[in-house]
């Protein structure tokens, strides 16, 4: 088994590190000499673990001072259908749901439309405020009809994914999901949940999710814009 770069055995530490606090958004990075002289390689190696970071976001350069740690922007990609929480774990991200309201409501034209029910049919709405480092990262406003509603609003939805509730403790087979992204500008709810302030840019996910090809979770989900983000990979056929 051919054995990892040291040029990415040294981005990986440092990314923990910055992904950790250990280095402070905005801080100065450790001068290329000090890397050299702690990992015992030579200045191209630590130049080239840098230069990824940089590419990444997590770090930026200003001439004739050095490497400064940026606040890094999380991202999730939209090649694979992941709960927020199986998505920012293998990034060393901590993540936590703040349960805001459950309750049982009467679903609109869109929410009636996407889950497939009459005009005004009961759904269960469950919305939670997401964190992520102990940071509000998004708010998540989700639908699905009451008697699965009901049952997850029973689960820890505090420290779970309601994707791997649904397939590990419920059985569920989720297929795919049909997204839709947008921007728009935080309203004053939305600004105070996410600390952020009022008419800030903020990303608005549409997104249905389907057991085997029934539609069981419909969801808006918005997220601060100046801290995540969408990635997307684009084949060429």
């Amino acid at each position: 088994m051919p054995s990892v770069p040291m040029h990415s055995q040294i981005r990986e530490i440092v990314r923990r590190r910055i992904l950790d606090g250990t280095y402070a958004p905005h801080s100065q990075m450790p001068s290329e000499a000090q890397m050299m002289e702690a990992f015992k390689v030579s200045r191209i190696t630590i130049r080239q673990a840098l230069g990824d970071l940089q590419k990444e976001g997590l770090i930026f350069k200003v001439a004739g001072k050095g490497s400064f740690v940026a606040k890094p922007k999380a991202f999730q990609s939209l090649s694979k259908l992941q709960g927020f929480g199986e998505a920012m774990a293998p990034a060393g991200y901590e993540t936590f749901n703040q349960v805001l309201s459950m309750r049982r409501t009467s679903a609109g034209e869109l929410v009636a439309k996407r889950l497939q029910l009459s005009l005004g049919s009961p759904v269960y709405e469950i919305k939670r405020l997401r964190y992520l480092n102990r940071e509000p990262i998004s708010v998540d406003v989700s639908y699905f009809d009451v008697a699965l509603g009901e049952r997850l609003a029973q689960e820890d939805l505090a420290t779970r994914d309601i994707f791997l509730i649904l397939e590990n403790d419920y059985g569920m087979h989720l297929t795919h999901a049909d997204v839709q992204i947008e921007a728009i500008s935080a309203d004053e709810s939305l600004s105070r949940h996410l600390r952020t302030a009022e008419s800030s840019p903020l990303l608005r996910i549409e997104r249905l999710t389907h057991a085997d090809d029934r539609p069981v979770d419909f969801e808006f989900l918005y997220y601060r814009g100046d801290a995540f983000q969408y990635r997307l990979r684009i084949d060429r056929c």
